[in-house]
């Protein structure tokens, strides 16, 4: 890949990014401002304008999770730690996440904590109903429907077992991301007066949204290299998922600013493509057409069955 990629993306900023401080302020000032006007709105708009926000606000975690806007660690993490989905306390998520960027590992169950794979062990543990739900998890609509409560679920039940055995530092962190849930949902149902049924709407919704991005970005092939997916061709979830849905120059250099993706990734197409084994979808109908009610991939791992 040439040069001039590796000198875009340092890890962390010298200066301040701007469109990613702007980002942050539209964010959470549409937060602010659907909460205090939810009223104003159909109950269908609110939810969904939530959702839209809590994915939007998860993409931007991720962007901080990557040493942005900021040259300044403390700054960029207090960006991004407020909990607006509720249920994923921003450490956890990004160490997991900086785990899930060791390539080699990917879409190993027991390497990559964001696989959607399971060992053959784990595989037969489910039994005939958690495999069913295991295997329409695998289509686009299940993971649409299902998938964010099996996520949801799966998350906080090794969370909970994680501060059962008192991990270290795990129940310090849900003590601290406890004291956030509650500064958003006083704000939101008591000083708004929304109801904590279409708050949950949000949070149900904003994971979907999430879930649509991370559906088709990885897949198990031999090489590495070809694991990863580039969705081409989706401005309004690019902009939602801040191009991340060009994954495979996501993968390679990780501290690409969101808004210089785009540019990026056209004056390297070629050999992006050619590096990923051509493992390309024209935008999310794409997938949604090949993968609507039809599985993705098999749920067991290749290497682990």
């Amino acid at each position: 890949m040439p040069d001039r990629i590796s000198q875009a993306a340092g890890a962390i900023p010298r200066s301040t990014e701007w469109p990613t401080v702007i980002l942050a302020l539209v964010i959470h000032g549409g937060f602010l401002a659907l909460t205090w006007w939810w009223q104003s709105l159909p109950a269908i708009v609110a939810v969904f304008a939530g959702g839209w926000l809590i994915a939007w606000h998860g993409s931007l975690q991720h962007e901080v999770i990557h040493g942005h806007p900021t040259g300044k660690r403390w700054i960029n993490d207090a960006i991004g730690s407020i909990p607006l989905s509720l249920w994923l306390p921003y450490p956890i998520y990004r160490e997991s996440h900086l785990e899930h960027h060791r390539d080699e590992y990917l879409t190993d169950p027991i390497e990559d904590p964001e696989s959607s794979y399971f060992t053959k062990a784990a595989w037969q543990q489910l039994g005939a109903a958690g495999r069913l739900l295991a295997r329409w998890n695998t289509t686009l609509f299940g993971r649409l429907t299902i998938g964010p409560a099996l996520m949801l679920s799966s998350f906080l039940g090794q969370e909970w077992r994680l501060m059962w055995a008192n991990a270290p530092g795990r129940r310090r962190i849900w003590a601290v991301h406890g004291a956030g849930v509650a500064a958003v949902l006083v704000w939101a149902t008591v000083l708004c007066g929304v109801p904590v049924w279409l708050y949950l709407g949000f949070v149900y919704v904003g994971a979907a949204m999430t879930r649509l991005r991370s559906y088709a970005e990885h897949r198990y092939a031999e090489s590495h290299q070809e694991r990863t997916a580039i969705v081409e061709n989706s401005h309004l979830f690019g902009l939602l998922f801040l191009y991340n849905n060009l994954h495979v120059l996501h993968h390679r250099r990780p501290g690409i600013s969101w808004y210089r993706l785009p540019k990026i990734y056209r004056h390297n197409r070629e050999t992006l493509v050619r590096s990923n084994g051509g493992l390309v979808y024209d935008g999310y109908w794409d997938i949604a057409r090949r993968f609507l009610l039809k599985p993705h991939d098999d749920p067991t791992h290749p290497r682990h069955s």
